[in-house]
Parts: C-alpha cells; sequence; structure tokens
C-alpha cells in the first residue's frame, strides 16, 4: 500500500511540475498576475475609416516660369505602377498570425522584434511574442530583437514609403477579442508573451494605421463547402470587422487551403472585389500588360517555407524587361527572423537602400490604384492662362475603398520650368519630380492624413528619446504637402 502510495505522489508532483510549466502556444492560460496598468488614450489611435472621402477630384494648379506655347504639347498619364516603380510585390500573410504584428510589421517599421529563436528560461525552451499594448507600455519579451532601421522605398521625390502589407483576420473567432495582459518588470515567468490564438484587434488596429490591407481568410461556417453557408458567413464576418475596426469594410479574400468554394462564394458577394489564391483557377498577374476591369480577378500567391525561394524569383523576374515582369505574390503563415532578413534584402537590394525600383505594397492598395488607372476618367489638362495650368484628376471609389492616391506623369514639362506647383484643399499629400521627359507628381487624398501625423507627433513629444517614434512622427508628417502647417509640425518635432 505504501509503495502504491508512494507511486501516485511522485507521479502527481511530475504531473503538477509538467503543468507549471507549460510551454505549450495559444493558451488561455495566465500565471503572471494582473496588474492594472492605466493606457493613456492619447496615445492610442484608430483612422477613422467611416468617413474617409469618396469619389474625391484632386486638382493641381501648375504656375510655368515662362508663358505656355501649346497646352497640347502636355500629356498625362498614370504609370502602370505608383512611382514609376519597375516591379511589385505583393505579401499576404495567412491564418491572422500574431507574428504578423510582432515581427513583419515591427521589423519593417523599426520596432522591437520579437526573436523567433528559443528563449532559455528555467531549462527550457520557450518561444515568445507581444502584442500592441505590450510596446505601448515597454513590457517587452527578454529576448527582444533591438529595433533597426525601416524599410520601404520612396516616392520618387525623396520622400520615404514603407513597405505594407495584407493580414488575414479571423472575425469571428473570440479570442481576437482577448486582451492584452501587461506587467512591465515582471520577470518570474513569461506566459503573458506565449502566442496566442492569432492577432487580437488593437494589434490590427495600429497595423492598419501604418497602411496595412486586410483580407478574408477562413470562415466559421457550418459547412465550409457549401455556398450559401459561406456567403452568410462573409457577411457575419464583415459585420464584425466594421464593428471592432471603426469602419473599415474587407473587400478581399485570401483563400483558404485550396478550397475553392471560398472563391465561388466570393463571387456572389459585392464586398469581395480582390482575391489571391493558390489554386489551378488563378491567373499570375503582370502589372504592366494588364487592362480592363480587375474586379473579382484571381491573383496567384506562391507559398514555401523558405524565403530563399522568392530571392530566387525575384532575381529571375528583374532579368527580364519591366513589361515582361509579373508580380512577385508572396504568401507565409508564421514569419521568423529569415523571413524578417528576407524584407531586409528586398529594401536593401531594390529600395530605398537599394535601386529603388520596388513597390511592395498590399494587394488593396494595389488593387485600387489599378482601379483608378483603368476605371476611372483620364485626368484633365486645362490651361488656365499664359503661365498656369491645371491638371484635374478623379478617384472613383467602390465599396470599401481607402487609398484614394496616385501618380501622374506630366509629359513635356520639367521642374525646371515650373514656378510653382499647388493642390486644392482635397488634395492633402503632395510631392513631385523630375521623372524622364516630364513630372511625376504624387497625389494623396485622403481626409485625415493631418490627424494623423499630429497624433505620432504627439507620441513622439511625450518619448523623446525613441528614436523610432521621431521617425514615424516625421514619416507621417512628411506624407503631407507643403504648407505653412507643415512647417510647424515638423518644427515641433526637431
Amino acid at each position: 500500500m505504501r509503495k502504491l502510495f508512494l507511486y501516485f505522489t511522485i507521479l502527481f508532483l511530475a504531473t503538477s511540475c509538467i503543468k507549471s510549466i507549460n510551454l505549450y502556444e495559444g493558451s488561455e492560460k495566465e500565471e503572471s498576475p494582473e496588474v492594472d496598468i492605466e493606457v493613456n488614450n492619447n496615445l492610442i489611435y484608430e483612422y477613422p475609416f467611416h468617413s474617409e472621402t469618396i469619389n474625391p477630384i484632386a486638382e493641381i494648379i501648375i504656375t510655368t516660369n515662362q508663358p505656355i506655347e501649346d497646352i497640347t504639347n502636355y500629356k498625362v498619364e498614370i504609370p502602370a505602377l505608383k512611382y514609376n516603380k519597375s516591379w511589385l510585390l505583393l505579401l499576404t500573410q495567412d491564418d491572422c498570425k500574431q507574428s504578423a504584428f510582432c515581427r513583419t510589421w515591427a521589423h519593417i517599421n523599426g520596432k522591437p522584434v520579437s526573436n523567433s529563436e528559443a528563449y532559455f528560461f528555467s531549462d527550457n525552451e520557450i518561444y515568445l511574442y507581444y502584442d500592441f499594448l505590450h510596446l505601448l507600455k515597454d513590457d517587452l519579451p527578454p529576448n527582444i530583437l533591438s529595433p533597426r532601421k525601416t524599410l520601404g522605398s520612396t516616392d520618387g521625390t525623396g520622400n520615404e514609403v514603407r513597405f505594407t502589407f495584407t493580414t488575414t483576420l479571423a472575425p469571428e473567432e473570440k479570442w481576437m477579442d482577448k486582451q492584452t495582459t501587461v506587467n512591465p518588470g515582471f520577470n518570474d515567468n513569461y506566459y503573458r508573451f506565449f502566442m496566442q490564438s492569432g492577432l487580437n484587434w488593437s494589434n490590427v488596429r495600429e497595423m492598419l494605421n501604418y497602411d496595412n490591407g486586410i483580407a478574408f481568410h477562413d470562415l466559421m461556417a457550418d459547412d465550409i463547402n457549401n455556398h450559401n453557408d459561406l456567403i452568410k458567413h462573409y457577411d457575419i464576418a464583415q459585420d464584425i470587422i466594421l464593428d471592432k475596426l471603426n469602419g473599415r469594410g474587407c473587400k478581399m479574400l485570401a483563400e483558404p487551403n485550396g478550397n475553392k468554394a471560398y472563391i465561388e462564394a466570393a463571387y456572389n458577394n459585392a464586398d469581395i472585389q480582390t482575391i489571391t489564391s493558390q489554386g489551378n483557377y488563378s491567373e499570375d498577374l503582370y502589372p504592366f500588360k494588364i487592362n480592363g476591369n480587375i474586379e473579382k480577378s484571381v491573383w496567384t500567391r506562391s507559398f514555401d517555407n523558405s524565403p530563399n525561394y522568392f530571392k530566387t524569383m525575384i532575381l529571375e523576374n528583374n532579368l527580364l524587361p519591366k513589361e515582361e515582369r509579373k508580380a512577385i505574390c508572396v504568401g507565409v503563415h508564421n514569419t521568423d527572423n529569415d523571413w524578417c532578413n528576407f524584407i531586409t534584402w528586398v529594401n536593401d537590394e531594390y529600395g530605398k537602400d537599394g535601386d529603388d525600383s520596388v513597390w511592395f505594397t498590399s494587394q488593396e492598395e494595389y488593387y485600387e490604384y489599378t482601379h483608378y488607372r483603368l476605371n476611372g476618367e483620364k485626368p484633365i489638362i486645362e490651361q488656365i492662362d499664359d503661365y498656369s495650368f491645371r491638371v484635374i484628376v478623379k478617384f472613383p471609389s467602390n465599396t470599401y475603398f481607402y487609398y484614394p492616391s496616385t501618380t501622374i506623369n506630366v509629359n513635356g514639362v520639367n521642374i525646371d520650368d515650373i514656378k510653382t506647383i499647388n493642390g486644392n484643399n482635397t488634395t492633402i499629400g503632395l510631392s513631385y519630380n523630375n521623372f524622364k521627359d516630364g513630372l511625376m507628381i504624387n497625389i494623396d487624398c485622403r481626409r485625415y492624413l493631418v490627424e494623423r501625423a499630429e497624433h505620432y507627433i504627439m507620441v513622439y513629444e511625450q518619448d523623446k528619446s525613441n528614436t523610432s517614434k521621431k521617425n514615424d512622427a516625421i514619416y507621417f508628417t512628411n506624407i503631407l504637402k507643403d504648407s505653412n502647417l507643415k512647417t510647424t509640425l515638423l518644427q515641433r518635432i526637431k
């Protein structure tokens, strides 16, 4: 009897020990004490997507140094890729992974990165992640990778344009509502940094503030092969997204698990306008060959565990003339240090620290840009007087459009010929430079660019020792058109 009692005692202790250091991922278990952390709501920003500009019209007034001889000599066009880039990179991160925030987004934007290598704690390997509120309160994992430079290209005029990507959502899953446990300085255990089931809504909101895109993926339909069931759950998921993201709707599908039923159901959902798939029923995207209506087009993306696969694809693709280059459409699930290094490589070879040839953006933004280019009215040139003319650009919005911005090329005139360039009140962002035989002008009509810049300036002013916060403040302010207000905002940053 004593032997039996001893046996169960040892078994109990062993089991208890295993439980106390349970390092499984996706746990709902929290063994760090709950702490009331005061969060300054002024540090949290939600872009007001519910009242974004609809169908804006930009007017650019150009005054020349010499009289205009013949206005018909000036030609205007929207190039195949924004900022006149020569190739396109789209990245979609599936399964609403937490690493989309603390690795992919963080690495691009010069934030501390959650190291994908194991951390040894009490002789155990653990893998650590963090959420937006952890970052906000400087409560980060012990093996965090220090912030490095931001990653992106330029707008062709010297202003940085950071890389953006698409993250899929799981709006019907309750774990997206999970609150973050924040406890700065507590290191008896690190359960609060264990990988959660996926992104929470606060992570997604901050990623959207930085212009990233979102997509539908898995739905909680009873029968994922039944079109009617999927259509119903698209509507359920959309209602949740609109509620959680301040009126931001979703218009993209990233097909899950090669299930064609999702695509067929999307054809019957008016909200979904652009799709990516790894199936045989998709097509490669060639940005310089595309024409006509692109709504409901299904573009092919590729998956591979190693980013080196995509390095090879990029190198081979860029040996071709730009007109023959296909878009590099990358699908990925959980990103790690290797994927972060891959994005750095893109920046160093083809971004702002390389030849500056890549437009690395979300499929949402590319879709909108191409819609404006192919389905809107052609930009109009009108002479005002002997020394000035206007260019009128219309942005015909569809449902859930959030990127009313474009690049136009005005051939026949360059900076040396120009005295001033000004935009109307609808034109919030404006930059320009010479391009080939003419002038490139970047136009941005998003309504709340000033308010966003002011928010990130305020965040920096509360912590002026933080280089990353200063970089953000400068970045968002530089998007604005030149004005007395912009000058004042930049002076606050200095």
